[in-house]
């Protein structure tokens, strides 16, 4: 195992934190927890699954969803495995090696779930603007390219991330502020320059951000499209095509921005409502984004309820 020597003191192990006050009944925490954890697997499952058996799904838009649920199950996994030891056996420590890897998964899968949704935007963006282009403009090859792209882009953007945080020397603070490892977390517990990460780390989170923003200038664009279209009833129609995607973005990014905005405005910031935010930032994308899609999605929710033989009228 990877051991992180000084000279004042070797540490080979970090500990995470659950939810404060609550340490004493991890039991009762755990079965909210692993529920939430079940429905996310078999959410995301069933949503691939569906894509995947169903040639009439086989269209772009659903293969950006596909890559959706792809991403919400990794950052499912990279966050299970502590988490679970926690709530299940109240086990807070987290060996080094295995701090690291889960740090570089989460960052990885986040930034992953970050282009997705800027592609999805874009898909949606050219599926209003230029509707009878779109199957041209998108073929499946092209799609199948423009996912390889971005998830290699992902894992260039976090690799040297656990690299920046094995250079570092780590003294007696063990003590990690969430229920899972993060590079900002870790890199906070060095004794040694760590200066590389923290410039590196706000370059990572910038570039995660921009996404954000370029989200914002594609509706912005598919708004003054739709606005160009005569029929009020066409207007709505097309807007409701994006209504799943506007919910999965706010159910990503909300959290993110909702716990970035505590840390550098909040005089008074409350462990409790943190750590729930920070808990919330990947249980709940993963949770909610296959029954949005589902319950706004109509040939998805056909499907699948075709897919578990249940009559839908």
């Amino acid at each position: 195992m990877f051991s992180l020597n000084t000279s004042e003191v070797e540490i080979s192990t970090f500990l995470l934190i659950g939810i404060p006050g609550l340490e004493r009944v991890p039991i009762w925490i755990s079965i909210p927890v692993c529920f939430m954890y079940l429905l996310a697997i078999l959410g995301n499952c069933t949503i691939l699954f569906a894509i995947k058996t169903e040639p009439s799904l086989h269209e772009p838009m659903y293969y950006f969803l596909s890559m959706l649920a792809l991403s919400d199950l990794g950052l499912s996994f990279s966050s299970l495995p502590s988490m679970l030891k926690i709530f299940l056996f109240n086990a807070m420590e987290i060996s080094a090696d295995a701090c690291i890897a889960q740090e570089f998964f989460i960052h990885g899968f986040t930034d992953m779930e970050s282009s997705v949704l800027l592609i999805m935007s874009f898909d949606r963006f050219l599926a209003i603007r230029t509707p009878l282009r779109y199957s041209y403009i998108l073929t499946s090859s092209r799609v199948l390219h423009i996912g390889l792209a971005f998830a290699i882009k992902s894992v260039l953007l976090v690799l040297p991330l656990p690299f920046t945080l094995k250079r570092l020397r780590y003294c007696k603070k063990r003590l990690l502020s969430h229920s899972y490892c993060l590079h900002q977390d870790v890199m906070k517990l060095a004794c040694s320059d760590n200066r590389v990460n923290f410039y590196y780390g706000l370059f990572v989170a910038l570039c995660m951000m921009s996404d954000s923003v370029f989200i914002v200038v594609s509706y912005v664009f598919i708004l003054k499209t739709v606005l160009g279209i005569a029929s009020h009833g066409e207007r709505l129609k097309a807007l409701n095509t994006c209504v799943s995607h506007i919910c999965a973005v706010l159910i990503f990014y909300v959290p993110i921005i909702t716990l970035a905005t505590m840390h550098r405005f909040a005089k008074e910031k409350s462990p409790l409502a943190m750590i729930l935010i920070a808990d919330a930032f990947l249980l709940v994308p993963p949770l909610m984004n296959p029954i949005v899609y589902c319950v706004k999605t109509r040939q998805i929710r056909v499907k699948v309820l075709e897919k578990l033989s249940l009559k839908s009228k």
